[in-house]
């Protein structure tokens, strides 16, 4: 399964981007989408598990969208929360963030769980736009990568 990851769209979906997320088999927004039209677009692609950001409100995408998104997929525990001190880490075996546009891939010491921000493909803060890509199999993530997306358009 691949599980394509963005956060901080900011309302706005780069073609670079949308090009990238063809054939993903879900999509992970990590909040601040900022536009109802912009998850129906990401809705087409395929199934969004989306949490809220800041700069979201629940009222733009339905009550079952909260602050942090649980699910289970590919025999793993996901958590996606906006913030990364938010999540528990306890909770999950892989743990999704955004926030602040700059990306990383890690896993935590502790508890092993598997980390990701993956940056912003609108608004980056540190290098150019991105966005992540987790391939699972059998239970066990095979990889998990930032994937620059180019400025030009």
């Amino acid at each position: 399964m691949r599980y394509d990851i963005i956060s901080d769209t900011h309302g706005y979906l780069s073609k670079r981007l949308l090009d990238q997320l063809q054939g993903a088999d879900t999509i992970v927004h990590a909040g601040d989408i900022c536009s109802a039209s912009d998850y129906r677009t990401l809705s087409q692609i395929a199934p969004v598990q989306l949490c809220l950001g800041n700069n979201d409100w629940s009222y733009d995408f339905g009550p079952e969208v909260k602050r942090v998104k649980i699910f289970f997929s590919s025999g793993l525990r996901w958590e996606v929360c906006h913030y990364r001190e938010r999540l528990d880490l306890k909770l999950c075996d892989i743990a999704i963030c955004g926030h602040t546009h700059r990306p990383f891939v890690e896993k935590d010491r502790a508890t092993g769980v598997l980390m990701m921000n993956p940056g912003s493909p609108t608004y980056p803060r540190s290098g150019g736009p991105s966005m992540g890509r987790i391939i699972c199999e059998e239970g066990k993530v095979v990889s998990a990568r930032i994937i620059p997306l180019e400025e030009a358009e």
